[in-house]
C-alpha cells in the first residue's frame, strides 16, 4: 500500500513517516498542496493523510480536488490542528474518512489506518467461491468458469483476475496491482500488467456485450464493472481521466 501525507511541519512529517514505516507503510511526505496535486496527475496513492493548514493550496482544496477527481474510493485521513468541533464537520462533510487532532497518538492513527483500509480494500477469505454473473470464482483450487466451463488461466492470471472481480466497480491502483500480483513495482513503461491484462479480458470474456467493461483509469490504474452497474448509473469513483472500448481487439494501456 502507498501512503500519502501533505503536512509542512517538518517535525511532523518525519514523526508521521517514523510511525508509518514501523508499520511497514511507504509514506511519501509533500509539504505543499499543489505539488501533491501535480504528484497525483502521474501517480496513485492508496490512502491519503492531509494536514489543513499548510502553504497555497490547503489540505481542503486538496481534499476537494481528490474527491472530483479521484472519487470517493481512496480513503482520506484529517490530521490538523484545526480542532473546532465545525472544522471537524466540514472536513467531514466534504469527504474525509475520519479526522485527527494533532497532537495526534502513534498507535491511534495506526489504528485508523489499518481501520479504513480493512473498510475500503477488504481481503476476501482465500476458501470462498463468489459468483459474478457467468462466473464463478474458486480461489481454493484456482478455477474461474464462465457458464460452467473452466477457463485456461495461469496462476499470475488467475490472480490478476480474482483481484479485478473481488474488487468489483473499485478503482485498482497500479501500486495494489503490481505489488499483490507481482510483489513489487512494475515500471511504467513494461507492457506486462497490460499483456496479462489483455489475456484475461480475452479468456474470460470480459466485454460489454458479454455484461462486462474492463477500463483503464490513466496513470492512476484499472476498474472492472458489470454493464448492469453501469446502466444503473453506478459508475463507480470515475474521473474525468478514464476511457473505456468496446473494440474486441482493445487493449488495456497504462
Amino acid at each position: 500500500m502507498r501512503i500519502v501525507a501533505l503536512e509542512d511541519d517538518l517535525s511532523q512529517a518525519q514523526l508521521i513517516q517514523k510511525v508509518l514505516a514501523e508499520e511497514g507503510f511507504a509514506t511519501d511526505i509533500f509539504y505543499e498542496g499543489s505539488k501533491l496535486i501535480y504528484t497525483l496527475r502521474k501517480e496513485a496513492y492508496d490512502l491519503f493523510i492531509l494536514d489543513w493548514e499548510v502553504p497555497g493550496m490547503s489540505g481542503f482544496e486538496v481534499l476537494q480536488w481528490i474527491r472530483s477527481n479521484l472519487g470517493f474510493g481512496v480513503p482520506v485521513i484529517f490530521v490538523t490542528s484545526r480542532t473546532l468541533e465545525e472544522d471537524v464537520i466540514t472536513g467531514l462533510q466534504a469527504g474525509a474518512d475520519d479526522y485527527l487532532v494533532k497532537p495526534f497518538r502513534p498507535a491511534e492513527l495506526i489504528a485508523r489506518i489499518r481501520s479504513l483500509l480493512r473498510r475500503v480494500y477488504p481481503e476476501r477469505p482465500v476458501s470462498e467461491t463468489f459468483t459474478i454473473g457467468p462466473l464463478v470464482i474458486d480461489p481454493a483450487r484456482q478455477i474461474i468458469t464462465r457458464n460452467g466451463v473452466p477457463a485456461e488461466l495461469t496462476k499470475m492470471e488467475f490472480e490478476l483476475a480474482s483481484l479485478l472481480l473481488s474488487s468489483l466497480g473499485r478503482l485498482v491502483s497500479k501500486s495494489e496491482l503490481s505489488h499483490r500480483i507481482w510483489g513489487r513495482d512494475i515500471s511504467p513503461q513494461s507492457r506486462t500488467v497490460d499483456t496479462h491484462l489483455s489475456r484475461v479480458r480475452i479468456k474470460l470474456g470480459l466485454r460489454p456485450e458479454l455484461g462486462f467493461k474492463l477500463s483503464t483509469v490513466y496513470g492512476l490504474g484499472y476498474r472492472l464493472q458489470t454493464t448492469g452497474d453501469m446502466e444503473n448509473g453506478d459508475d463507480g469513483e470515475a474521473s474525468g481521466e478514464e476511457r473505456g472500448n468496446t473494440d474486441p481487439d482493445w487493449r488495456v494501456s497504462g
